[in-house]
Formats: C-alpha cells, structure tokens, sequence
C-alpha cells in the first residue's frame, strides 16, 4: 500500500525560499572570479549561466505550485505519472539517437531532408516533455519528503530546505588540478552544448597554456536551488541523484556545506556523504512507491562455518574478473607515488597506458590525467576506484557504518568543518 501523504508548500514558504534561501543556497555553485581570470580567457565565452537557468527554473516550480495537481491525486496514479515521464524520456533518447546515427551516415546526402519526419516527432516529443516533466517532479519531491520525514529528517513535516529540483541538460564541468599533484584547484561550469571536438580543445588550449591537468567532465547534478538534475530514463538513478542534491542544500545551511570549497579533504566529505545518503535515500522512495523496480540488495558473504572437516578449496574461475575498483585505485596510488618523486612525465604516461589497458577491459575513458583523479576521486562512498589509498572517504564510511541512522549520520557530518572532525567523530563512535 502507497503512503497516502501529500506535499504542500504554502505560498508564504514559497516566497521565503526564493527569497532567503536561493540565494543563500546557490552562491557556492557561481564561479569565483578573481583568481580563475587566467582560464576564464578560454571560458569566458562558453561558461553556464546559473542566474538565468535558477530564475526560470523557479518559475517553473510556482507555475506548477500554483496547479497543486499532485496532491489531489492518488499515489499510484502519481507513481505512474512518473513511469508515464521516464518512458517518455528513454523514447525521446532513442530518436535522439537516431537522428545522431542518421546525420553521421555517409550513404544520406542530404540529411536535413531525410530527417524531417524524425524531427517533427521528437518536436512532437519535446513538447510534451514541457508539459509532464515539471508535473513528475512535484511528483518526486513529495515522494522523498515522505522518505525524509520517516527517517526524521524533516521538521514539522516538512524538509528544510524544502526539495526543489529541475531536470534540465546539465552544464559540463571543466576540472584543473596542478601536473606535479592531484589535487582539484578549479571546477568552472561550461555550456552543455559544446561538441567533444570543442571540449579537447578546450582542455589542450588551457593545460599548454596553464601548464596544468584539465578535463571536461559530464556531471549528473549541480546543487544550485532549486537543484539540477540530468534528465535520465533511469528512476533508480532519478531518485538518488535527487536525494543527493538536496542532501547539498541541506549541508549548505551548515558548516560542512559552507566549507566545501575550503579543501579537498572536506569536498571528500561532502561529496561522499552526500554519496551515501542520496544511495539509501533514493533506495527508500524506490522501496516505497515503485517496489517493482528495486533492484536486489548487494549479495552478503556467507560466513564461512566452524567445522572441524577440512574446507574444500574452492576452484579458480577460468578467467579472473576484472575489478574496476581495484584497478583504478592501483593507478592512483603508483601515479601519486611517481608525482611525489617529481616524476611528471612518468607519471603521465603511466596513466595513459592504464587508461588503454582500462578501455580494453571494457571501460571507455576518454582522458586519465591528474584532473580526472581530482575530480572523480572525492565520490569515496565504495572502497577502492579513483579515490585510491585517500583516508578521507573510508574515514565518512566508517562513520556511517557506526551510526544509529541516516539522520544521525546526516547531521554529525553535518556540522563538521576540518577532517580532524571527523577523525574525532569516528574515535568516539568506535566500541
């Protein structure tokens, strides 16, 4: 049986959270200025407009405020209005998709005529996307505050900030770190629309003239306010993504939120609690409203039983599994211990070869430099991956794993402001 509680926003909170808290809520996502002078030259033109996009998403959330339909309707007919907007969406991919396939054939002369009836359909698409999309996500931010509130991390029925999304195309992210160290020294947003041509370019021009790591990387949300999420056909995806951009809202009123940007370490535990959160958050609205697509649990190891017969030794596989996890954070280890003797080079070129022996195992990296390891390494939620041998994120692991709940989780973390926070934190919850 779904829950029969409904969302309501009245329209004094409404105006309060444009107000007081997109402001407050969105300034950590608007590029510095000064000190990013140098590499704006080559972005200045092509950078993310965030006012513009929060200005029109909010008036897409008071429009659909405005109607209330949810709350009027059952929640399996809510539930399945959102089915209704994700097939929507993997159809509008596939004919995107085909239109891609049919611009790139070299037998079509004249592929703006052959796509005409394509193009009127997916015309025919988009509008309706207009139309349903900012209904599912009324939708879906009732859901998980019904979620938030079982788990007692609303105040009076209600989260704090209230859950605001906008799925939208999301900008891409232009990540530098210094060549002799792995380290994310700038993350600048940058158009959604450039081409991957555009995008090497981009990364050449600023590292010849920086001499810096860069790369552009595609990013699944942004935590402005409301939040940016990537329009997806993946609910499992949609649910935690969603969870895991408001957890940012929610730390943004707090210490470890108004920290981020003072050093890897507490973007480390920013990112990766917000990881973890977003999974067991998004995992209960699934549970809760869409059971038919929850995926099954992690297998559990079985303990081995106390037994005085000998243990038969299993056999080998015919072929050894390939572990991304473990592969990666090998990388990482050798590249920063070839960094830290001054290897440069060295070190660059052992990530290009590991990145051609990842692509032959299936996983299509198009650049493995410093930046990607500054970038994708502060995601610690799972042992291992780019992260490498980093304290930070097993340190947020453990500590969730020694917590009573999410909610106390959520808020321990919440008020932290230095690693040594949390170092203290998971000493006094150790037996």
């Amino acid at each position: 049986m779904l829950s029969s509680k409904r969302f309501t926003l009245p329209l004094g909170n409404l105006l309060f959270t444009f107000c007081v808290l997109v402001p407050l809520l969105g300034r950590s996502v608007l590029p510095p200025g000064d000190s990013l002078e140098r590499i704006r030259a080559f972005t200045r033109d092509i950078e993310f407009d965030y006012i513009a996009w929060t200005l029109d998403a909010f008036w897409l959330k008071f429009e659909q405020f405005s109607l209330g339909t949810p709350a009027y309707l059952p929640d399996e007919t809510n539930a399945q209005l959102v089915l209704t907007y994700i097939d929507l969406i993997r159809t509008i991919q596939q004919k995107e998709g085909e239109l891609a396939t049919l611009y790139a054939d070299p037998n079509i002369t004249d592929p703006d005529m052959t796509s005409t009836p394509l193009r009127t359909e997916l015309a025919a698409l988009y509008d309706q996307r207009t139309h349903l999309g900012p209904l599912a996500e009324t939708i879906l931010q009732s859901q998980l505050r019904v979620i938030l509130d079982e788990m007692g991390l609303a105040v009076g029925g209600q989260a704090l900030p209230p859950i605001l999304y906008h799925s939208t195309a999301i900008p891409h992210a232009l990540i530098i770190s210094p060549r002799d160290a792995i380290r994310q020294d700038q993350n600048l947003s940058i158009s959604p629309d450039i081409t991957l041509d555009e995008q090497v370019a981009l990364e050449e021009q600023v590292a010849a003239a920086q001499n810096v790591s860069a790369l552009v990387v595609p990013i699944g949300g942004v935590g402005t306010y409301p939040t940016m999420v990537a329009q997806t056909s993946n609910l499992n995806w949609l649910a935690e993504v969603v969870a895991h951009e408001w957890i940012h809202n929610y730390f943004t009123l707090r210490p470890l939120g108004v920290s981020y940007l003072n050093s890897g370490e507490l973007r480390t535990m920013n990112e990766t609690a917000a990881s973890i959160g977003g999974k067991e958050l998004g995992r209960a609205l699934i549970a809760r409203f869409y059971p038919a697509f929850l995926p099954p649990e992690p297998p559990t190891p079985v303990p081995t039983p106390q037994t005085s017969e000998p243990t038969p030794t299993p056999e080998p596989p015919s072929e050894p599994v390939f572990n991304f996890n473990a592969e990666m954070r090998e990388t990482r280890v050798t590249a920063e211990a070839l960094l830290a003797e001054g290897k440069i080079e060295e070190a660059e070129q052992y990530m290009e070869l590991r990145r051609q022996f990842l692509w032959d195992n299936g996983y299509r990296i198009r650049k493995l430099n410093q930046a990607y390891f500054a970038f994708y390494g502060a995601y610690a939620d799972s042992p291992g991956g780019a992260a490498g041998s980093d304290p930070v994120g097993e340190a947020v692991r453990q500590l969730r794993a020694q917590s009573t709940s999410l909610k106390d989780f959520l808020n321990t973390m919440s008020w932290m402001s230095t690693f040594e926070d949390l170092q203290k934190a998971v000493k006094a919850s150790t037996p």
